[in-house]
């Protein structure tokens, strides 16, 4: 219901105070001119809707568009339902269309043909596929350590955290680095083996260069990192990630965004060995807390629990 405004109840008042007392004295009393009391008077029916203001909007200007612009704007939306206001504005202006863009929007928005957008369609993500034992996959992933957490001597330097997670169990094996390269990436492959109580099958990565040439200048088959000519010694497998995708690196990914919010965050390294002392106790840490994703069980206790008595949480 419309609300009743301040206005309308003194043009009320002047009203019922004119009937009773005449226009003359309601004129002085309200200081106002006879014409305006005559004029409510006779537009006053006994509601309040009577004593509203009425719209002052024009009826016609003398710049509207005229019935052949109407006309064709008509026609263009009817082919080009959800097109856009500009590129509708665009197609109009092709076909003799000369008028400015608000005031074609301001016609669309009265003949309500305003642009009706798409939803744009979902993304929607293949079926994890999810792993059976331990071993069967293990994502592997290179992280920079923050530059905020170097302080004293080694500020400025550059050190690297190499991680390599169990995607059945979510066991962690974690190194520290002064680089990130091919020969680093072997050794670290070396160290994962000798630390996993378990075989390893597939090796997953990203393409960065420090794994792979896939897309350096080389081309030939047999030109191999030193990583991957350990992974192909070892006869393990070496699994590619599509290129601008690390969800499909998620569980390495997740787990070095917990490194940002638990570790980072919270400690300074004033060497490289003193940052590798204090990563192997993080990573210590992070393989017995337990996890959502694993019945909240540790990692280790998953693992522990499926190489002594077969027990999986899937």
């Amino acid at each position: 219901m419309a609300s009743i405004t301040q206005d309308m109840r003194y043009r009320l008042s002047l009203i019922k105070y004119a009937e009773r007392y005449g226009v003359t004295k309601a004129a002085i009393k309200y200081k106002t001119n006879r014409q305006y009391i005559y004029r409510w008077k006779a537009r006053y029916d006994g509601s309040w809707d009577s004593l509203r203001d009425r719209s002052r909007r024009p009826h016609s200007h003398p710049n509207q568009h005229t019935p052949e612009e109407l006309k064709l704007i008509r026609d263009m939306r009817r082919r080009n339902p959800h097109t856009g206001l500009v590129v509708f504005w665009v197609k109009l202006t092709q076909r003799g269309y000369s008028r400015s863009i608000t005031g074609l929007w301001r016609v669309l928005k009265r003949l309500d043909m305003a642009p009706q957008k798409l939803p744009n369609p979902k993304y929607t993500p293949k079926p994890y596929e999810q792993m059976l034992y331990p071993g069967q996959r293990v994502q592997i992933d290179v992280k920079h350590v923050p530059s905020s957490c170097m302080v004293g001597d080694v500020k400025g330097e550059k050190f690297y955290q190499y991680t390599a997670i169990d995607e059945f169990s979510r066991f962690r094996y974690v190194e520290a680095f002064q680089e990130a390269s091919t020969y680093s990436s072997a050794v670290f492959l070396e160290h994962m083996l000798k630390a996993f109580p378990f075989k390893v099958q597939c090796v997953q990565t990203d393409n960065g260069f420090e794994f792979t040439k896939r897309f350096g200048n080389s081309k030939a088959d047999n030109d191999l990192t030193m990583f991957e000519k350990k992974l192909k010694d070892l006869d393990i497998q070496h699994r590619k990630i599509k290129p601008f995708t690390p969800r499909h690196n998620g569980k390495v990914e997740r787990s070095h965004r917990k490194d940002n919010e638990y570790f980072y965050a919270a400690h300074r390294f004033y060497s490289f060995e003193d940052f590798s002392r204090q990563l192997k106790v993080h990573n210590r840490r992070y393989n017995d807390f337990p996890m959502r994703p694993l019945g909240w069980l540790s990692p280790r206790q998953t693992l522990l629990n499926f190489l002594n008595d077969g027990v999986t949480y899937v």
